[in-house]
């Protein structure tokens, strides 16, 4: 059976997937990535890669599918099939490293955990931002991430390039998926990606912002099974 690997988002940890692992472990092994060293998407790939099964699938969400995108042009030999999760191919906007780096300041000035509570809802669909259990697993995984880390992740999320030009050289069986309602990285993003990819295929989730699989759980697990068996 070939592995599968899970990249989680910022501020992300395994927690992030924990309702598609058992499904998923069930036709083979799964691991989740670390995305706590590295500076740049590079690094972090290099790292991922050098840890990694010698063949797998990989499934990346936000910042892990631009980790994701990254592994596929270091050794795409080492790829079985690919999902790109509530992501973009597209650079930082000059407005959105802005952003990202007023974060960055506030964070180290110590407040991280106000960051997190702040942020929170945005990455959630509407009929959920007031959800307190989800809220609560984004503010405890960010904890779990640590305000090192997070800065090294929005750094490395900063400078990362513009991956567009490559999405037609991928020549794996490719899943896109997003949630209907995802203000950050929107459904225009996956279809373009959707589009450039060779044969890639577009799943957009009902009921859902930013966080794919903790909002809409069964759903993403159902269609990352079909995913590695298509």
């Amino acid at each position: 059976m070939i592995p599968t690997l899970l990249i989680p988002g910022l501020a992300c940890t395994p927690e992030l997937f924990a309702a598609q692992i058992p499904t998923l472990w069930a036709h083979g092994p799964v691991a989740v990535a670390s995305t706590l060293e590295g500076e740049t998407m590079a690094d972090l790939a290099a790292a991922i890669l050098s840890g990694a099964p010698p063949r797998f699938a990989l499934a990346g969400l936000s910042m892990g599918g631009y980790i994701a995108l990254e592994i596929v042009r270091q050794a795409p030999d080492r790829l079985s099939r690919l999902a790109l999760l509530d992501t973009s191919a597209r650079p930082d906007t000059p407005e959105q490293s802005e952003v990202r780096r007023g974060l960055i300041s506030r964070t180290q000035a110590g407040g991280f955990e106000a960051v997190l509570v702040e942020t929170a809802p945005r990455l959630l669909h509407p009929g959920h931002q007031s959800d307190p259990m989800l809220l609560a697993t984004q503010v405890r995984m960010g904890l779990a991430v640590g305000t090192e880390a997070y800065v090294r992740q929005q750094t490395a999320i900063i400078g990362r390039i513009d991956s567009r030009p490559h999405l037609s050289g991928i020549a794996i069986p490719t899943m896109v998926l997003v949630g209907d309602r995802d203000a950050l990285t929107p459904p225009d993003r996956a279809i373009e990606m959707t589009c450039a990819i060779p044969g890639a295929r577009l799943e957009i989730i009902a009921g859902a912002g930013h966080l794919t699989p903790l909002e809409q759980p069964d759903a993403v697990g159902r269609l990352l099974t079909e995913w590695l068996f298509e």
